[in-house]
């Protein structure tokens, strides 16, 4: 038998931490709020930090542990922390890597929840951020400074769809001593190897595919181990004391365990049964994206189509090369006026519409009135949001259904 095994088989022979009593198949769920010591010496040592021991659950639990370690394996990477949310992960990442009048260098591109994080709630904890287009290395280059500690993007950014070269602006972070950190919710390891692209720090939204289809709220850091932490002014004297187990030892000791973004045992069983099925889900949307696309492309009253997947996306040969091929499962497309989209999306019988992404259905939504509507028109025209645009979150339905469905709305707009 071959020693490197696949994605899906490794998700699902993933080993439990610890033998389980009754040899269940699954791992159980850990309902439980604390966990009893044989001894005053054990509770001190695990509190201590000598030796790991599952004391609270808002700090540590074994369904949890078990989503982490998995996770851990299926990426090759050197630890994971799991959190309540996406928001969670990348907030708890950056709060951790950056100190008190330290600077991150952003993409302009961003979900709006994110832009909104870096462009308000940071600035207001002495934390700058600079916004850049990820396109352009000589902007991006110009903007960092001796305190620029961390580089931002999407690797697919949501929902404009625009693909950064994350190899090129690993190498120039690097050059300038700084850590970089992606956001790959819409590119999911089973597409996306971060490490050996030179991603410091990967977060995602476990929400979207490895919940397995929108069951459960959830988010993930991971650290690479690729990040020498003593260069790192939040993190050097962590790195004193816990060498490359700095970053994670801060995130779970300090920054996640102060603001409570802990996962819940119930989030973290439904993640764990996600991975397991997450490359057959990915397989499938990537396929009904390429069918929708074409269907898209030769509609005459869709007046543009953006789907990084499709042979004519000017992106189309970076994301093949990055994502295996399979570059997401969202897409947009733009029609003539607001009014328009408004119509379509009332005459839609089967796609849902409703916020989200990577749910087993196809979810549509209008973002500038939605995701955006507290933007001004100004910050809406920079970040590429136009309110002719709709976004399409490609489920897993039959592809013949969803283009009958998108096609009778068309023809009654």
């Amino acid at each position: 038998m071959t020693s490197k095994k696949g994605f899906t088989t490794k998700s699902l022979h993933a080993e439990f931490p610890k033998e389980d009593a009754y040899n269940a198949l699954h791992m159980p769920v850990y309902d439980g709020v604390a966990y009893e010591f044989g001894s005053a010496e054990e509770i001190r040592d695990a509190f201590e930090g000598k030796h790991f021991a599952h004391a609270y659950s808002r700090t540590s639990n074994p369904t949890v542990e078990f989503f982490e370690k998995k996770l851990c394996g299926l990426t090759g990477a050197h630890g994971v922390v799991a959190l309540a949310s996406g928001m969670a992960a990348i907030s708890n990442a950056l709060l951790a890597l950056v100190e008190k009048d330290g600077n991150i260098v952003a993409s302009n591109q961003l979900f709006g929840h994110s832009y909104a994080l870096l462009k308000e709630t940071l600035p207001s904890w002495g934390i700058d951020v600079r916004f850049v287009d990820m396109g352009n290395m000589d902007e991006v280059g110009s903007r960092m400074d001796s305190n620029t500690r961390v580089l931002f993007f999407e690797t697919i950014t949501n929902p404009q769809l625009e693909v950064v070269d994350v190899s090129e602006l690993c190498k120039l972070a690097h050059s300038k001593g700084v850590v970089v950190v992606a956001d790959s919710t819409i590119t999911p390891p089973y597409v996306f190897n971060s490490a050996q692209l030179g991603v410091d720090v990967e977060v995602m939204s476990s929400t979207k595919f490895m919940s397995g289809g929108a069951a459960a709220v959830g988010g993930v850091i991971i650290d690479n181990g690729l990040y020498d932490w003593g260069h790192l002014p939040a993190l050097s004297c962590w790195a004193d004391k816990f060498g490359k187990n700095a970053f994670l030892t801060r995130v779970r000791k300090e920054i996640f365990r102060h603001l409570g973004g802990c996962m819940t045992a119930h989030a973290a069983h439904f993640f764990n049964l996600g991975l397991d099925i997450l490359a057959l889900r990915v397989d499938r949307c990537v396929e009904n994206c390429l069918a929708l696309g074409e269907f898209f492309e030769n509609h005459p009253k869709v007046s543009s189509v953006n789907y990084p997947g499709l042979p004519s996306n000017k992106y189309y040969t970076l994301s093949s090369s990055q994502f295996s091929g399979k570059p997401g499962a969202v897409m947009t497309i733009d029609l003539d006026t607001k009014d328009k989209c408004f119509e379509f999306l009332n005459h839609l019988e089967i796609v849902r519409r409703a916020t989200n992404l990577n749910d087993n259905k196809t979810l549509i939504i209008h973002p500038e009135s939605t995701i955006y509507c507290e933007f001004g028109d100004d910050e809406k025209k920079s970040m590429k949001i136009r309110d002719t645009m709709l976004r399409i979150s490609v489920g897993i339905e039959d592809a013949g259904d969803l283009i009958d469905d998108f096609n009778q709305a068309l023809s009654k707009i």
